[in-house]
Parts: structure tokens; sequence; C-alpha cells
């Protein structure tokens, strides 16, 4: 148990250092672009992930450092969750709704494309 508890934790680390990169390179206008684009690769990667593991491609403890460590510390609902707040808040209703909408859409539309396009690659294997 402590080792897989070191394992996330070590994944988590770096995803979170990741995730704080991205908003330094990132730049924004007014709207959460660096955090819309860790959540929609952090949902393209983990929708890959898990075929891998169904497939018994990857170990437990792999999928442990990258999806829930690595793509956990990576990703962020809190941060999209209080950056939506902040814009309805600023009355950006329009910039908020564009936000939910397409963290909503996109995310699990990339999961999708990430577990169908690992289990592609799979099989051709």
């Amino acid at each position: 148990m402590l080792q897989q508890v070191l394992v996330v934790a070590i994944g988590g680390s770096i995803g979170a250092a990741l995730r704080y990169l991205t908003s330094e390179w990132i730049t924004s206008d007014g709207f959460p672009w660096a955090t819309l684009c860790v959540n929609l690769i952090g949902s393209f990667l983990m929708g890959a992930l898990a075929i891998g593991l169904a497939e018994n491609m990857i170990s437990k403890d792999l999928a442990l450092l990258l999806g829930t460590g690595l793509l956990g510390g990576l990703t962020t609902m809190s941060a999209f969750s209080v950056e939506t707040i902040q814009m309805i808040e600023q009355e950006n209703l329009g910039l908020a709704a564009g936000y939910v909408g397409a963290t909503m859409l996109l995310c699990p539309l990339l999961a999708f494309v990430g577990w169908k396009l690992s289990g592609t690659l799979l099989a051709s294997t």
C-alpha cells in the first residue's frame, strides 16, 4: 500500500508541476486557456491509458503513476470551477457558458478519441 501511495505521489508531483508550467507558458486573455488545455490533454491521455490498463498492456503501478498521479495532478476540476465562478462574478456569462460547454463536451470527446485510438493501435500490434 505504501508503495502505491508513493507512486501516486511521484506522478502527482510531476503532473502538478506540469500544470503550473502550462499556466506560465499559456497566457490568459480573460479566458482560462491553460486549464482548458491541461484538462483536454489529460482527458485524451486518460482515455488511452484506460485501454492500456484494460488490455493488460500496462501494470497497475504504471496506471497509478500515470493516471491517478500524473494525470490527476495535471488536470484540475477545482481550477475549472473557480475560474467559471470568477467569470460569472465578472458578468462574463457568455465566456463562462462557453468555457463550461467546451470543457463538458470536449473532455469526454477527447477521452473517447484517446480510448478508440489506443484500442485501434493495440489491435494492430
